[in-house]
């Protein structure tokens, strides 16, 4: 089979003919469509990420629940430039620094508060519609 192949290219190179312009034209544009669609696949998604996990700790705050990326939670103390003092467990004593770096997740406590709030009154709404119910059939 490599015979065959090496045979054959011996005889094009004999015959001189040689390849046609539009060959190398489509490779090109073949190769650079390869690279946008790796772009567009592997690239851009990874710098968004890194913007968002960038957002992530420029907005944290004392008191804010974290999660780290060895999967500790703690809460947050201080924060030192890139250095964030988190409390870890219920023990007042456990006080460790750590780079920012290290904060995988953050928790707002606002946040799940307010997410509470929505939750309870939907869940009022859905108890009194049963109540409701309950009643009518009795009656």
């Amino acid at each position: 089979m490599f015979y065959t192949l090496l045979a054959a290219t011996a005889d094009a190179a004999a015959d001189g003919t040689t390849r046609s312009p539009f060959s190398s034209i489509i490779y090109w544009v073949f190769m650079i469509g390869i690279i946008v669609v790796f772009y567009f696949l592997m690239l851009r998604p990874q710098k968004k990420q890194q913007k968002e996990q960038e957002a992530m700790l420029n907005a944290l705050k004392p008191g804010d629940s974290i999660m780290t990326t060895s999967g500790f939670y703690g809460v947050v103390l201080d924060i030192v430039e890139d250095t964030v003092i988190v409390e870890f467990g219920n023990n007042k004593n456990c006080r460790i620094p750590m780079n920012k770096a290290a904060i995988a997740q953050v928790d707002r406590p606002e946040d799940a508060s307010s997410e509470d709030e929505t939750d309870t009154k939907e869940e009022k709404t859905e108890k009194k519609g049963k109540l409701s119910l309950g009643k009518k059939k009795e009656d």
